[in-house]
């Protein structure tokens, strides 16, 4: 398994004080209310992509996960209904989010 990070701000690494373009998507929760959410984190598991989205108005919630599937070279967001898959990537980006906390602390 591999996985990928996509990081924003001053810790990209590129050495340039500089912001860099977010992703960000325009998501309807389950009330119909638009939100704005930016990509944070990507990572594969059983050869899906998911990607880790956060509330750019409200980066202390939770983040929510989504399948990247491609179509005609287009990529769209979709959602995760099989309890089975739902179950293991929240237990991947668990691990994944523990580990990025203790190198943080470390």
């Amino acid at each position: 398994m591999s996985e990928h990070q996509h990081q924003h701000g001053e810790d990209c690494g590129c050495g340039q004080d500089h912001e860099h373009d977010e992703h960000v998507f325009i998501v309807t929760d389950d009330e119909g209310q638009e939100r704005e959410m930016v990509m944070v984190y990507t990572f594969e598991s059983e050869n899906n992509v998911y990607a880790v989205l956060l509330d750019r108005n409200d980066t202390e919630a939770d983040g929510v996960i989504f399948r990247i599937e491609e179509e005609n070279e287009e990529a769209f967001l979709v959602g995760i209904e099989d309890d089975a898959e739902w179950d293991r990537v929240t237990a991947i980006y668990e691990e994944i989010a523990r580990t990025e906390n203790e190198s943080k602390e470390g």
